[in-house]
């Protein structure tokens, strides 16, 4: 049976939420493998909205075991705040496996996140201020807290003080802020261990014995390709892989038992934070893609930007990642528009470029260029399969296939589960 990794294709936000949840009834696992509370899903199940910041989708589904893989950065209280939302709304969140090799997001790095970010002024990557970026470049600096650690108190006071030996010097000295005692954060981060115990496993050992026994394994990436640490639109990215090749090294799984890989694209294109967005849109129909398609951030409450769909980016992921299928979401937003751009090239300095430029220069200096193709104003929120969507909707479906370099499995064409037309199984 497969294991299959399912990532966002664009700048994150396609609706990935909405593809886990729908394979979480077929699949055994669904695997977080990076990032933390920086990423946001909303789930429609009947009536039910569920908005999951740091959970695996499939914690929804009552068949499927949600893991947080060691690539994840955890935030204790966000995590256990999550949990008891879900088990007050009836979910049942006693499946869950965490990895004690998870790292932790400690309050200091929290504190270091916020005031690195507004030391930057107009140059600020736009984080969402959670802590992530410090936890991860202490993972790197190898002065990062484990899960694991809170079941050792000598450990983790060893490690928490070495690790705020030089964070208080910055935090004092360059920022002008009070020193965080090594006593109070050990304290705090103690007081999560009972609570967490439970869930902690070897999910390494887990998942790799649940596919020895055919077991289907569903891998989620948060956030998006175009915001990835290595192959995104660097420095305006977060601070892990949300690729394919992340699935691997955040999970413990490699890459030879992965069979497929499903990139979520919106039907248009958004972006949350700062950064180059070749075809964002500032006049009443980014606007109306904005209110039409309910586009503000389900972690951070911002609103994204908005933009016309753009195949550059598309082809680019599918490259990246070696896409085996695209899931593309909010075809519904589109009905009503009599022309529909889509951006198909780059003109750079007076040059055609249809290929996403790897200098940073270049892509900010892009200027998109379109094909139109004809809209639709039928409602497509009740069609069932290909063959019930207007005509002038299934050309703008194939258009996009066509430019993008992946076969579109599947089409959302509504917010609920079952507003979902499979074309191709992924199972």
């Amino acid at each position: 049976m497969p294991a299959l990794v399912l990532l966002g294709a664009q700048w994150g936000d396609e609706g990935k939420g909405k593809a886990t949840d729908l394979l979480g009834g077929s699949v055994d696992y669904v695997v977080r493998y990076q990032g933390g509370n920086n990423a946001g899903h909303t789930v429609v199940v009947g009536d039910q909205k569920y908005a999951l910041h740091l959970l695996p989708s499939g914690i929804l589904s009552p068949t499927c075991v949600p893991v947080i893989g060691n690539g994840v950065v955890v935030d204790p209280s966000v995590l256990l705040s999550e949990l008891s939302g879900l088990n007050e709304r009836g979910v049942d969140t006693s499946k869950l496996l965490i990895s004690g090799n998870a790292h932790i997001i400690t309050p200091y790095n929290v504190t270091v996140d916020k005031v690195t970010e507004r030391f930057l002024g107009k140059r600020k990557i736009g984080t969402t201020g959670r802590g992530i970026g410090p936890t991860y470049a202490d993972k790197i600096n190898r002065v990062g807290i484990r899960v694991q650690d809170l079941y050792d108190e000598s450990i983790l006071t060893q490690k928490v003080e070495a690790s705020l030996g030089a964070k208080n010097q910055m935090l004092t000295k360059l920022y002008n802020r009070r020193a965080i005692a090594t006593e109070q954060v050990v304290e705090e981060l103690l007081g999560y261990a009972e609570k967490l115990a439970p869930y902690v496993a070897d999910t390494v050992l887990v998942l790799n014995q649940a596919l020895e026994e055919n077991k289907v394994v569903l891998f989620e990436g948060g956030q998006g390709t175009l915001l990835d640490i290595d192959h995104g639109t660097y420095p305006f990215v977060t601070s892990s892989n949300p690729t394919a090749g992340g699935a691997c090294t955040g999970s413990g799984v490699g890459p030879t038992k992965i069979s497929r890989v499903i990139g979520i694209l919106k039907a248009y294109t958004t972006r949350v934070g700062a950064g180059p967005f070749p075809t964002e849109l500032f006049d009443e129909d980014g606007a109306a893609l904005r209110r039409i398609g309910g586009e503000r951030g389900v972690t951070t409450g911002r609103d994204r930007r908005c933009g016309w769909f753009d195949a550059v980016i598309a082809r680019y992921a599918t490259r990246v990642n070696g896409l085996t299928d695209f899931f593309l979401t909010k075809l519904d937003v589109l009905t009503g528009w009599e022309q529909i751009p889509v951006c198909v090239a780059y003109e750079i300095d007076g040059k055609r470029v249809e290929e996403l430029p790897y200098s940073q220069t270049d892509f900010h200096h892009a200027k998109p260029i379109y094909e139109t193709l004809p809209g639709w104003s039928e409602d497509i929120t009740k069609a069932k399969s290909f063959a019930d969507l207007p005509k002038n909707a299934q050309n703008y479906v194939k258009a996009l296939e066509e430019m993008s370099g992946a076969p579109i499995s599947a089409i959302g064409v509504g917010p609920g589960r079952d507003e979902t037309i499979e074309i191709n199984s992924f199972l």
